[in-house]
């Protein structure tokens, strides 16, 4: 069972914030019930980070022991922007609870994971408009075993992401996660680039899911795709929905690769400024 626990602005203008929200959790007769815990906005997520939520979770690791999935910051635009979002320091949690398999974190301003340890955790998902170099270090260096899922948003340099190609490259050639299934780098302005990156790292061979949505890819990228498609006999899905590609690119890819699951929805167009064409992942702001 999953629920989601958020303070609306009515909440907010009342005194409830993070400090608050912990223990109207805990007080929730229905909480014992739940495994999958959803952090929405815990009042002036664009003022006040969810430190005091994650804090409150570590001191009474406990009374969370059940909770094998864990997101926090879900929340739209009309609640508080990504990029406005105040995320926290994440390095009590992996501790406070081993028994997490799943985590989602939304927002990357003051985000923090710091040493990464955990035997159990399978999916880590960071989604965001900008990702900063220091956190995708703080992932490259993980500890985790049982990762199965890695899908990391690395977004705009005007929001946050301060790093290039080398960075993820770095990324995927020193982080050791030998159960990797799902391999995501999305949303990025350098799509092109990091598609080569990623086709040309060591999980290529082994993975069955590659997400590359929701970023600029073009017909370059996707000609890095068609070359190397058929060699990749254990991919099953290919995500590329959100792109810049040619009708035509798409047809050769599906023409490639009849047996990989490909999404290819949400096509884009880039805007043109001053004879000069314009390319935007799909979360910046």
């Amino acid at each position: 069972m999953e629920k989601k626990y958020y303070h609306e602005y009515e909440d907010y203008e009342d005194g409830k914030t993070a400090e608050t929200m912990v223990g109207e959790i805990l007080a929730d007769p229905e909480f014992q019930n739940i495994d999958k815990l959803i952090i929405g906005d815990w009042g002036g997520a664009y003022e006040d980070s969810c430190q005091a939520v994650l804090d409150a979770i570590a001191d009474n690791a406990d009374k969370f022991s059940h909770i094998t999935s864990l997101f926090v910051g879900d929340m739209d635009y009309e609640e508080c922007e990504i990029s406005w979002i105040i995320q926290g320091d994440y390095s009590r949690i992996w501790e406070a609870m081993p028994q997490l398999k799943e985590i989602t974190v939304k927002g990357s301003t003051d985000l923090k994971l710091g040493k990464i340890k955990h035997s159990n955790l399978e999916s880590l998902t960071i989604i965001c408009g900008g990702l900063g170099s220091d956190v995708i270090k703080e992932i490259e260096e993980a500890e985790l075993p049982e990762l199965k899922k890695l899908l990391v948003y690395i977004g705009s340099e005007n929001y946050g992401f301060d790093g290039d190609a080398d960075t993820v490259r770095s990324l995927l050639a020193n982080s050791d996660f030998p159960e990797l299934e799902y391999l995501g780098i999305a949303d990025s302005e350098i799509q092109d680039e990091l598609t080569a990156v990623v086709l040309d790292c060591k999980y290529i061979d082994s993975i069955t899911t590659l997400d590359l949505s929701c970023g600029t890819i073009t017909d370059k990228g996707g000609e890095l795709l068609l070359k190397k498609l058929p060699e990749l006999k254990n991919l099953k899905k290919l995500d590329l929905s959100y792109n810049y590609l040619s009708d035509e690119m798409k047809e050769k890819l599906t023409a490639a690769a009849p047996a990989v699951e490909m999404d290819l929805s949400d096509s884009q167009e880039a805007d043109e400024w001053d004879g000069e064409l314009w390319y935007n992942a799909m979360v910046t702001e």
